[in-house]
């Protein structure tokens, strides 16, 4: 710098300008890291073992676990699912080393996950959701069979084949030649497996903090040790001679065949298993984390690229996997750190403890491994399946996948539940009978045209002039159906007939009564403005409205009491008992017992203006809607509470048109309590709740979503409902129902997600999800 050069000063900051911003430090939740550690400890024996079941090297199953753990984890679009080399897959990878070598399967795995990118790419992820429950838990059961019987073989001292006949037909030979050392350790292995987890008493409860498949494997390998007993143990080569990918050699339609069902089970096993941890994270009790829902094509992106990285360095093809990720969640885990910690713990124990794992005997991880298989065969799946009648779907895929592999049983799965599909449509019950005069018709199934020369002649014996009831049960009816019942109905009532169309979704539009007959309104047709039936209602104001009154309730003592008599008199002698607290607006449009399909007893409603939950504790406060809280949740014990929000809401309308220096109303006291939704919206630009789909339609509706998620964490401050939450005894619930839409959205995640998923005409949001292994880790 020149000599004569003023000395260089800091420009101080502008007056009003923010400090610049610090770099936020990389920062791991300790929750993150006990959680890491557990699912580490599971991991590392049930990734030999899974090795072990597939004839690879013993590596191959610790690369799987480490890259699992960091490229799905870091890429993955679920947070808090663990993936690595999963039971699931142990069928699909044996079958591919012992056609084509390890190295050429290597290889395949590479391709499956280029395969997977494309799909992710494609966006295509949700339509995995469409496969059958029955048939994907008949995929598992028929692996864990598979491997269960294999695996019997090395845990009675001697080898599998690769068939699960030739393993059934060698088993009494191997019982002959039983190993007694290897059986022994076995049977210790299943023992502490079985009883750890059962334990009783506050020793039990924390000792069960330690996994039990890490305890049944360090109790064998230090009985074997201390005994000295000689059976195989786990042999890691030097990682210099580890074996890498190799390009698969053989014909073109066998490898892509390979490929297919390497990216079928994959993809299938971890986005079911994304939609499972979802669930576990939603249900988990006391405050969340803000975990976000999974992001299902980017899962599948990640888990592609976990398949090309495990691959390439010669591991096994990498899942979701059930088990690790139920232990992570239920560690208390808040973010993906836990699941990219866990990778690391598996690279240091396998650069660090390869003395330690080689004296694990092989038999032990055997009993681990078949332990796990025999829990994919889930009775709770089966009793599923048999009440939902798909019980001939389950048992063909599980059948088909035993006998002649993985995809062969799946394709089988699918079509034998296509089939059924088919059948139960081509299937519809007609009747018909008399009572009083009137003739009833009974349509039970899916009304198709297959169906129509039945109702035609059923309809046709309908005498001319009588009154006839036609009862539509089910959930579908087609053009030709509909034209038919229509064609029929005009011809009957022109005849002096009258014809009347009730039931569960009949879609028959109905002629409106004339403005002079009487009222045709029945309680359980579908809803309609019941106030045009009053057409004849004196014209003043004041004796027209006490008139509706009064036929109203004339109309309910005459059509409805006798329908609902005996289900009051039983509530009036049990007294009321409802599962939940209904706490929605005043709103003349939201019928609570319509849009939740809900009858007497059922809800505790409370309603007020703007369905506004006041903060406990609050000076000048009203009482009222605490008092309903501590009732229902102390006296009544309902099981959830809902906040329902509505489309067009005066109360939000009129706080979001409020004005300083208005004149003080009850009505304005009372919506001070709507005053920190309005805050909330103002100040949360980037995370507003939103609806699924689309964006809110103005501020009006913003508001009105934004209000639930407000009054949601009001009443978790009231003590009933934060001590209820910590017990794990109740849940909570966001809804938002669109009036001129009649659709209702439920919040996400429980009340602890931001957005609004629309109720499918089924009830759910998306498919039930799968475990894939279930085990008493």
């Amino acid at each position: 710098m020149p000599a004569c050069a003023p000395p260089r000063t800091q420009r101080p900051h502008p007056p009003h300008s923010p400090p610049p911003a610090r770099r936020r430090r990389f920062r791991i939740e300790g929750a993150d890291v006990s959680a890491s550690m557990a699912v580490f400890l599971i991991a590392l024996p049930l990734s030999l073992g899974i090795a072990l079941a597939t004839g690879a090297p013993l590596q191959a199953g610790l690369v799987a676990a480490a890259v699992g753990g960091l490229v799905a984890g870091r890429l993955g679009g679920c947070p808090l699912q663990v993936s690595g080399p999963a039971a699931g897959l142990t069928v699909v990878t044996a079958d591919l080393i012992h056609r084509y070598g390890w190295q050429a399967t290597c290889g395949i795995t590479v391709l499956a996950g280029l395969a997977q990118l494309g799909l992710g790419c494609l966006r295509v992820a949700r339509g995995a959701l469409a496969v059958s429950p029955a048939v994907v838990h008949g995929m598992l059961a028929g692996i864990g069979v598979t491997i269960a019987v294999a695996q019997l073989h090395i845990v009675l001292g001697g080898s599998p084949d690769s068939s699960v006949l030739a393993n059934l037909r060698a088993l009494p030979a191997q019982l002959v030649h039983l190993h007694p050392a290897a059986a022994s350790m076995s049977a210790l292995t299943l023992t502490l497996l079985l009883a750890w987890p059962r334990i009783p008493g506050r020793t039990g409860r924390l000792l069960q903090r330690i996994p039990a498949a890490l305890v049944a494997v360090a109790g064998a390998t230090a009985t074997a040790a201390l005994t000295g007993l000689t059976l195989p143990r786990v042999d890691l080569p030097s990682w210099g001679s580890h074996a890498l990918a190799g390009l698969p050699e053989g014909p073109v339609l066998g490898i892509a065949a390979a490929v297919l069902t390497t990216t079928l089970v994959c993809s299938v096993q971890s986005l079911l298993g994304a939609v499972a941890v979802d669930k576990l994270v939603a249900a988990r009790p006391g405050p969340q984390a803000h975990v976000g829902r999974s992001n299902l094509d980017r899962e599948l992106l990640g888990q592609g690229a976990a398949n090309i990285v495990s691959g390439a360095l010669g591991g096994l093809p990498v899942a979701g996997v059930a088990v690790r990720s139920s232990a992570n969640v239920k560690s208390g885990a808040v973010s993906r750190n836990s699941t990219m910690l866990h990778g690391v713990f598996v690279v240091v124990a396998a650069l660090l403890m390869v003395p330690l794992l080689e004296q694990i005997p092989l038999a032990s991880l055997a009993a681990l491994v078949m332990a796990v298989g025999i829990q994919m065969v889930s009775l709770r799946h089966i009793r599923t399946v048999t009440r939902h009648r798909e019980v001939l779907v389950y048992a063909a895929t599980t059948l088909g996948v035993v006998f002649l592999g993985v995809l062969e049983g799946v394709a089988l799965g699918v079509a034998v539940a296509v089939a059924l599909a088919l059948h139960r449509l081509t299937r519809t019950r007609i009747t018909r009978d008399e009572k009083e005069g009137v003739h009833h018709v009974h349509v039970r199934g899916q009304l198709t045209f297959l169906a129509v020369p039945r109702l035609s002649r059923a309809l046709h014996l309908v005498p001319q002039g009588a009154h006839a009831i036609v009862e539509l049960d089910g959930s579908f009816m087609d053009h030709a159906a509909y034209e038919s019942l229509q064609d029929w109905q005009s011809a009957h009532t022109a005849r002096g007939g009258s014809a009347e169309l009730t039931g569960r979704r009949s879609g028959v539009r109905t002629a409106d009564p004339a403005p002079s007959a009487a009222c045709r309104c029945r309680p359980w047709t579908p809803w309609r403005n019941h106030q045009s039936c009053f057409s004849g209602a004196p014209s003043a104001p004041a004796a027209r409205a006490a008139h509706e009154l009064a036929r109203g309730i004339s109309s309910f003592q005459r059509n409805t009491a006798p329908l609902v008599r005996a289900e009051l008199a039983r509530l009036a002698r049990e007294g009321q008992r409802p599962s939940q607290l209904f706490l929605t607006c005043a709103d003349s449009r939201l019928v609570t017992s319509m849009i939740t399909a809900s009858g007497p007893g059922d809800l505790f409603v409370v309603r007020n203006v703007g369905n506004l939950v006041p903060p406990p504790g609050e000076e000048h406060g009203d009482d009222s809607v605490a008092a309903a809280i501590e009732y229902a949740v102390e006296v009544l014990g309902v099981r959830s509470i809902t906040v329902c929000g509505h489309s067009g809401c005066g109360a939000m309308q009129a706080l979001l048109a409020a004005g300083p220096g208005s004149a003080v109303t009850p009505l304005k006291r009372w919506l001070r309590h709507g005053l920190p939704s309005l805050a909330r919206m103002a100040e949360d630009h980037r995370d507003r709740p939103r609806l699924a789909g689309r964006p809110p339609a103005d501020a009006a509706e913003q508001l009105c979503l934004t209000n639930v998620v407000q009054q949601l964490e009001h009443l978790r401050a009231h003590g009933p409902v934060a001590r209820a939450l910590a017990a794990g005894a109740l849940e909570l619930h966001g809804m938002y129902f669109h009036v001129g839409e009649a659709q209702a959205y439920l919040l996400a995640g429980a009340g602890d997600g931001k957005v609004f998923e629309e109720v499918t005409e089924d009830g759910r949001e998306n498919m039930g999800a799968v475990e894939e292994e279930r085990s008493p880790v």
